[in-house]
């Protein structure tokens, strides 16, 4: 591990400055929050800054509050106050699942929630330093090597998938997020900030060199939505979704009015079913309806040779956790 230096921002503007003052330099400046994900690229060589731009100085930014009808979060808020919030697990119990399933306990009360949406692919090839598409190179080893945890849907030239647990919950609950350059900032919609290999192979979001994530906006929750967060995991302790679901119901008495259904660990993104929202939108959910819809969301998967085992778990999470929460 190279030496590198630190340096405390104040605010995101000084932090993005920061970034943008250290690349014009040539040296290689990253951001960190919790770090724990930072930490591991650090020790495995695929990011060796010469520079640390610390973010844990950075003030009020770690609140959950509501504001003007919408929730706001902070992009330093942890992995387990966030599973923890009252506001949050009473309104939004798709992202304080989703974040209560992360890692561990230790991980979740260091991570980040913005550490989280943006941490790198954990495929063994690019971990392991393999000259992949990630890291520099022009070729994604898991389409002939191995592919068992890798995409199904969205895949080429790289087939990684997207580690975030709680970026399906922000995508499902319609979350938009703050993004702070040195000299302006834009807000963008969940679903447009992430960015497949077929968009940019070499990372997963539209974050420039010099921006930081600096909170997430919730809509506001209508009082007849439900929502829930599931994953299936390959062992029982940190580990990353071999297959997850992410559905925000809103329901009137029976009848479903709205639907958002956001899958995780089957695309390079997080991976939104729009013909399946269609489909439920209007109706009651039936056992019909709801097998009906897990069909539908595996249209166009395209397994690699290990993976296939992908489709029917994820049929079955679906219609599962879609019945379960219409009659709950």
């Amino acid at each position: 591990m190279k030496a590198f230096s630190n340096v405390n921002a104040k605010d995101f503007k000084e932090a993005a400055g920061l970034l943008k003052q250290h690349e014009s330099q040539g040296r290689k400046a990253v951001v960190v929050g919790g770090g724990s994900d930072l930490l591991g690229l650090v020790k495995e060589h695929l990011v060796e800054p010469d520079v640390l731009v610390n973010l844990r100085q950075v003030r009020g930014m770690d609140h959950i509050t509501e504001k003007g009808g919408e929730v706001v979060i902070g992009g330093l808020v942890t992995l387990d106050t966030l599973s923890h919030h009252p506001l949050i697990q009473s309104k939004y119990r798709v992202l304080a699942e989703a974040a209560g399933s992360v890692a561990t306990p230790q991980i979740r009360n260091v991570g980040t929630l913005a550490g989280n949406v943006n941490q790198r692919p954990w495929c063994w090839y690019y971990r392991n330093g393999f000259a992949c598409y990630k890291n520099g190179g022009k070729t994604c080893f898991s389409v002939t090597g191995e592919n068992d945890f890798h995409a199904i849907f969205g895949g080429g030239p790289s087939y990684i998938v997207h580690p975030s647990d709680t970026a399906p919950a922000l995508v499902a609950l319609g979350a938009k997020f703050r993004l702070v350059g040195p000299s302006a900032e834009r807000m963008v919609a969940a679903e447009d900030f992430f960015a497949g290999p077929r968009v940019n192979v070499e990372k997963e979001n539209v974050l420039e060199k010099d921006e930081v994530l600096a909170e997430i906006h919730l809509p506001a929750a209508g009082k007849n939505m439900r929502s829930t967060y599931h994953k299936e995991l390959d062992r029982e302790a940190w580990t990353h979704a071999v297959v997850s679901v992410a559905l925000v119901l809103e329901m009137d008495k029976q009848t479903c009015r709205n639907a958002r259904v956001v899958l995780g660990g089957v695309a390079p993104i997080p991976w939104r079913l729009k013909k399946v929202e269609a489909m439920l939108a209007g109706q009651q959910i039936t056992e019909e309806l709801a097998a009906k819809a897990a069909e539908t969301a595996l249209e166009g998967a395209q397994p690699l040779a290990k993976n296939k085992y992908k489709v029917p778990l994820t049929k079955a999470i679906v219609r599962r956790n879609l019945l379960a929460l219409a009659q709950a």
